[in-house]
């Protein structure tokens, strides 16, 4: 079954290897039949800090508005980031902190203690890249940049992650482990 497919590649460099899984997950997604479209941050020309928390509305940049609609057009999504300090890029934070707003992710309900989820009813894949071997990241520091990503944002509005594939460590790869990742990323966008 056909669905709309949008992959947000967080890597703040387009010469990456989360670009080259980028690659392979639309190539695989769209030879599968899925209406896929591709959001790279790295291209976005916007604002990363949300200068004055919630108190204060900070409009949004065109970039940020289209990235919103794809957001809600989308019935599953894709992110593709490293794992820089054991937590997510920057640029990716302030995706998440500028797009995933009140009233567009979630909305506070008086006297509830967690807020009315608006993106359910989609579901997300992670595909984390990171040079700390996925077993020592998983088991040692607990996955902390999946986690934020998972539960604390996307669970929290409402998404549902089916799965989170870790490649790692990509320093120092063979181009052979290499392939073999972008194959796993092809398998698992059909």
């Amino acid at each position: 079954m056909s669905k709309r497919v949008l992959v947000v590649l967080g890597h703040p460099s387009g010469e990456s290897f989360c670009a080259a899984l980028t690659e392979a997950y639309v190539e695989a997604a769209s030879g599968a039949g899925h209406d896929v479209r591709v959001l790279r941050l790295d291209a976005l020309s916007f604002d990363p800090v949300l200068r004055s928390g919630y108190r204060q509305v900070q409009p949004l940049e065109p970039e940020l508005l289209g990235a919103q609609a794809d957001i809600t057009w989308a019935e599953h999504l894709v992110f593709i980031y490293p794992i820089w300090w054991g937590g997510i890029p920057a640029l990716m934070k302030g995706f998440f902190d500028r797009v995933f707003l009140p009233g567009f992710a979630f909305r506070y309900r008086a006297g509830k203690a967690f807020p009315e989820q608006l993106l359910k009813g989609r579901t997300a894949h992670l595909l984390v890249t990171m040079d700390t071997p996925p077993w020592y990241y998983r088991w040692v520091y607990r996955m902390p940049g999946i986690h934020q990503v998972r539960k604390t944002t996307l669970q929290f509005c409402g998404i549902r992650p089916l799965r989170t594939l870790m490649f790692g460590p990509v320093l120092g790869s063979s181009a052979q482990r290499r392939e073999a990742w972008l194959e796993r990323a092809r398998g698992i966008a059909v």
